[in-house]
């Protein structure tokens, strides 16, 4: 895509200028309407985008790996048009979405936890044995819950005041930017100009023609270009807020200015380029903790297919990618189960390594650790899944805990303790001392040994200063909820930004989210779906998707079939 000319993004800023306040005050019924109607236009580009997002990547349309473009495209945005359509639903009747009976509790030590999955029979049908949670941060106690819900919607029309927010889209996965947009739009009130990522901008077309409906009335614009273009739109007049998925180098250049000495003056003595205020998701060292117990054949393959498809997943170009193993010193299925993950990721193909710059990543890995073992060929274009296991704890200036491999590298490292309950205190303190980033982490644990712990898992998943942890499984599924929230833990300050700040997603609107837990079961059967093993995963895959358009019991069956072919 050519760069969008500067007369055309005044021209965008100008036009959202215009109608931000309209759009602060536009009717919930309208609203809904316009999210309806975009459901539709996003199932109709639906399978055209799939295919422009194989080709890019060097997948096969009609092969199971093409399930991550349904899911992490249209799915997930289909998925979240619907959730804020039915949540538009409950504040136009109630005034803010509504909880299910008994969705809250407390923790122990006081902290809210609110289920907010599942939300009913068919996602109990679909996603047998899983739950999510979102956290409140402490000091939120249950009387003044409500009071933090859907908080843009309590102020009265004829007083509302809108902002133009800017969001830098990802460059990775297709849902992020459009995502990022409906939150600042329908959670927020802000219109928005869409940047689209040069690595991914075929996908603005299809944004375009999905959000029509919200381009037509002026409060979307989607425009192309480079880091030019981003620093014109940062600094422009009429952008009140930025919003960006990156990393937290390019944040610093935002906010801070040049690598080196101009962004060092800057930082120590408080002087930032923009005073906007900013959003961000930068990313994460993601840990896979796994605790030890005894566990049969089938339980050791699924979990090494479970990990294997978090590194394998998107060539491995997700903020959320598997990255550290932590494993305990004496488990003694320790070796048998790096074994199963290394013969899984052996046998799924190379894929294009399509993402700028991820060769050299790669090469800085390989500089750091020559016993690296990398699991097939390396050519021009293809990064081979490489693991490096029995990394020392005891270096935790490692490059596997502060950096994060934007590649098919996996790392383990085993941490001492004297039992299992020493280990898991001993592996949620080094991951949150230690591994640099705070978005998502995973906590696989059999369901015999989470009776024994007790108490102390429970604690284990509260201690873990991640924003979303997911037992058992991905966290990425925290990203695919919608109704989960997604960011990195709260409190990192602008000149230590680490994962970033804020949240998206977040369906239900909370305003004091600490972070999202997903529970879910040790293993399962059909596969899921988006396993990088599952054989028939392409066609599960879009009937989920268009599930999510049209959720009828009626499609279910549909969904099991494909699936159980997996």
């Amino acid at each position: 895509m050519e760069p969008t000319p500067r007369a055309e993004l005044e021209r965008a800023v100008e036009v959202l200028n215009d109608n931000k306040d309209r759009w602060a005050a536009f009717d919930v019924p309208a609203r809904i309407r316009l999210l309806r109607r975009m459901m539709l236009d996003t199932w109709e580009v639906a399978e055209e985008q799939v295919k422009a997002a194989c080709l890019a990547k060097g997948l096969s349309f009609s092969a199971p790996v093409s399930a991550e473009e349904w899911l992490g495209g249209p799915m997930a945005v289909l998925r979240n048009l619907r959730l804020l359509a039915e949540s538009l639903d409950q504040i136009r009747l109630h005034g803010r979405p509504q909880l299910k009976p008994g969705a809250v509790r407390r923790r122990p030590d006081g902290q809210l936890a609110v289920q907010v999955f599942p939300g009913d029979l068919k996602d109990k049908l679909l996603y047998a044995n899983f739950r999510a949670e979102v956290w409140m941060q402490p000091d939120l106690r249950e009387e003044g819950l409500v009071e933090t819900m859907a908080a843009a919607y309590q102020v009265p029309e004829q007083r509302r005041r809108g902002k133009v927010a800017l969001v830098l889209g990802a460059g990775n996965v297709a849902s992020i930017g459009p995502m990022d947009v409906l939150y600042k739009l329908f959670v927020e009130n802000q219109v928005c100009v869409l940047k689209m990522n040069p690595v991914n901008e075929y996908l603005g077309p299809f944004v375009e023609r999905g959000f029509r409906a919200l381009v037509e009335i002026g409060v979307l614009r989607v425009v192309y270009g480079g880091a030019e273009e981003g620093d014109f739109l940062v600094h422009h007049d009429g952008v009140d807020e930025i919003h960006i998925t990156g990393s937290d180098r390019v944040h610093d250049i935002i906010v801070w200015g040049a690598p080196g000495e101009e962004q060092q003056r800057r930082k120590q003595r408080g002087e930032p380029r923009i005073t906007k205020r900013i959003t961000s998701e930068l990313g994460c060292v993601t840990p896979l903790l796994i605790v030890p117990g005894e566990w049969t054949a089938r339980e050791l393959v699924f979990q090494a297919e479970n990990v294997a498809t978090m590194v394998a997943n998107n060539a491995s170009f997700n903020c959320n990618a598997g990255k550290v193993l932590i494993t305990w010193q004496g488990w003694p299925q320790r070796q048998a189960f790096l074994a199963k993950v290394e013969e899984i990721l052996r046998s799924l193909p190379g894929r294009r390594a399509y993402y700028p710059g991820s060769d050299r990543k790669y090469d800085s890995f390989l500089a750091c650790h020559g016993d690296a073992r990398q699991l097939g060929p390396r050519s021009a274009d293809t990064i081979p899944w490489t693991l490096i296991f029995g990394v020392d704890a005891g270096n935790t200036a490692d490059i596997v805990f502060k950096q994060e491999a934007w590649c098919g590298i996996l790392a383990e490292s085993p941490v001492p303790g004297a039992d299992v309950q020493a280990y898991l205190r001993n592996a949620v303190a080094f991951c949150n001392d230690e591994v640099w980033g705070t978005l998502s982490a995973s906590l696989i644990a059999d369901p015999r040994t989470q009776r024994q712990l007790g108490g102390d898992f429970e604690q284990a998943v509260a201690d873990l200063r991640y924003g979303s942890v997911a037992v058992n499984h991905w966290a990425a599924l925290s990203y695919g909820l919608v109704l989960t929230t997604w960011g990195a833990f709260p409190g990192h300050s602008l000149d230590n930004i680490v994962s970033g700040s804020g949240v998206v997603h977040n369906t239900l609107m909370f305003d004091r989210p600490q972070k999202s837990v997903i529970w879910g079961p040790f293993t399962m059967a059909p596969k899921p779906p988006w396993f990088s093993t599952h054989r028939n995963a392409h066609n599960a895959a879009r009937h989920i998707a268009q599930f999510e358009l049209t959720p009828s019991y009626l499609r279910i069956p549909a969904i099991a079939l494909a699936a159980l072919r997996g």
